[in-house]
């Protein structure tokens, strides 16, 4: 039997405007609203992630970060 799908969580979130129009991309093309696209996301975070990769943007994301909030 398929676990229920109940959105329990609320919380607010900032995002960039690159990482929304990402979200609303894949939750377009996969059928989903963009809260069950996040769910889905996390819920098979590992499985959707390639270490390595994350691993290397990661560190990317983290170098350019002071620069890009200003």
């Amino acid at each position: 039997m398929p676990k229920r799908f109940r959105l329990t969580r609320r919380f607010p979130c900032a995002m960039t405007e690159d990482a929304y129009r990402r979200l609303k991309r894949f939750a377009g093309s996969s059928g989903l609203d963009e809260s069950e696209a996040l769910s889905f996301l996390f819920e098979n975070f590992d499985s959707v992630t390639h270490e390595e990769n994350l691993t290397a943007r990661l560190r990317l994301f983290i170098a350019e970060l002071d620069a890009r909030k200003k």
